[in-house]
């Protein structure tokens, strides 16, 4: 039973150390605070964010409501990414929300909404 636990204990570790590593391959990596809520709020940032010129990985944790965006420099830098973030319909540190998009949000997403397990 020992045992056990200790490789589950083990894989968590391991799984949160990957995580980590992850954006440690990339020269230019960005963390914008967000008004994110929920899985769906998650979904919808991470993959609108992926189809953003100059966006080569983005990963948004809802602990903390920070996404981290690894991008090519070449293409894009932190201001338009900010502002990508906005027309979504989220809060992208002091730069507030487009207010016709946070609109088109599901009522479960907006900044009002209570957060929620989705």
């Amino acid at each position: 039973m020992k045992k056990i636990i200790g490789f589950v204990v083990l894989g968590f570790l391991m799984s949160f150390g990957a995580k980590a590593q992850n954006f440690a391959n990339y020269d230019n990596v960005v963390s914008i605070k967000t008004s994110a809520i929920c899985k769906m709020c998650k979904d919808r940032i991470e993959r609108d964010l992926s189809l953003t010129k100059g966006v080569e990985k983005a990963e948004l944790n809802l602990d903390d409501k920070v996404v981290t965006v690894a991008y090519n420099a070449k293409k894009t830098d932190a201001a338009k990414i900010k502002t990508a973030i906005t027309k979504i319909g989220y809060d992208a540190d002091e730069v507030v929300a487009d207010q016709k998009a946070h609109d088109r949000l599901p009522d479960c997403c907006q900044k009002t909404a209570k957060p929620h397990d989705d």
